[in-house]
């Protein structure tokens, strides 16, 4: 956006939203490499089991139940990293749309003057290489993931059944 004058606020860019978003505390987690990236989502599933293996206990009691225990205490603890995984997924999903848009919504003082800027060629070229080699391996790691979580509790769902 050097060349090309563009009347979007700086805070309003899709480019520097992507560098916002990156640089963010929480949002930058899906970026990190795949241990650190693991880390959090063990933490969160660990800490949420402390409040799910309680509800799950009044309904099978580890002393009688423990396979129906421990599997809905374990599906109760996805809650929660579930939660912040589809947060992490849409914030970053709005991010790629924001960068694939031909054209951007903007702002200039309040929410009454909404304008729209048609990004030049080489605007868009630029977007699409950031969505291509950084916006899109994030949405796939997020949605592996997702993958992982549903495969998991899938399984969980057949052990449950054979009890």
């Amino acid at each position: 956006m050097n060349s090309v004058i563009c009347p979007v606020p700086d805070e309003q860019r899709p480019i520097n939203e992507y560098q916002d978003l990156k640089e963010s505390w929480f949002f930058r987690w899906a970026t990190l490499d795949p241990v650190a990236y693991i880390k959090p989502i063990v933490i969160l599933w660990a800490l949420t089991w402390l409040i799910s293996a309680p509800v799950a206990a009044v309904s099978f009691p580890p002393a009688k139940h423990l396979p129906q225990f421990l599997l809905f205490a374990s599906a109760g603890a996805l809650v929660l990293p579930g939660l912040a995984l589809l947060r992490l997924y849409l914030g970053w999903a709005y991010v790629q749309r924001r960068l694939l848009d031909p054209a951007v919504f903007y702002e200039e003082s309040g929410w009454y003057d909404g304008q729209m800027w048609e990004k030049p060629p080489e605007v868009l070229a630029q977007d699409r290489l950031v969505v291509n080699y950084q916006v899109q391996p994030i949405l796939e790691r997020l949605k592996k993931t997702f993958v992982s979580i549903v495969a998991m509790s899938a399984i969980g769902i057949s052990i449950w059944f054979f009890l």
